[in-house]
């Protein structure tokens, strides 16, 4: 294990970073072609910078309270491949109290995987909190009613359950192994 941990971070800071840089250079050369797009590319990049900054310390605070107060064995007890009904229901409760992006709820997908929680369960988990989030639900049923609402959200629930349960079978032992090393590292 610690032989992987190894070989992962010896990984070059250009093979990290590559998607960054490329973009960077691309941004560039838009702006060396039209400056005032270039400009509004920047910008919109630093704005969405500042909105993930302000977004990410309190999710990663409450991560790292999920990783010292939640003992593993609880996590697997209720979320484990052996929870069942009990395990959805809480996962349908995490992602459906949580607030903000989508890109906030990996670090906890992560954590949950650390603690052993079951495959399937953290697909799902990332499916409710991208589409059926408590704040969401409320403006839907202010803005569409609860016909609905109630449509939008048991179907997605319904397709990211079945879902993640098939790309859990589908994924072999070898496969899962390693994204839950991976999740270790983070």
């Amino acid at each position: 294990m610690k032989e992987k941990t190894k070989e992962i971070q010896k990984k070059s800071i250009f093979n990290r970073y590559k998607w960054s840089v490329i973009w960077s250079i691309i941004i560039l050369f838009i702006y060396i072609a039209n400056q005032s797009m270039g400009k509004l590319i920047v910008d919109n990049t630093f704005d969405n910078f500042k909105i993930m900054i302000s977004v990410l310390p309190p999710i990663l605070i409450l991560i790292g309270l999920l990783d010292v107060w939640v003992p593993k064995e609880t996590m697997i007890k209720y979320m484990g491949k052996d929870s069942k009904v009990k395990g959805i229901l809480i996962t349908i409760i995490l992602g459906s109290l949580s607030a903000g992006p989508l890109y906030a709820a990996f670090p906890i997908a992560a954590i949950l995987m650390k603690k052993h929680a079951r495959f399937a369960y953290v697909l799902f988990f990332l499916g409710v909190w991208s589409s059926s989030k408590l704040p969401l639900m409320v403006f839907e049923y202010s803005a569409f009613g609860g016909f609905f609402t109630v449509i939008h959200v048991v179907s997605n629930l319904v397709i990211f359950l079945i879902g993640s349960i098939v790309i859990e079978k589908m994924l072999s032992k070898e496969t899962k192994d390693k994204i839950y090393e991976s999740a270790k590292i983070i």
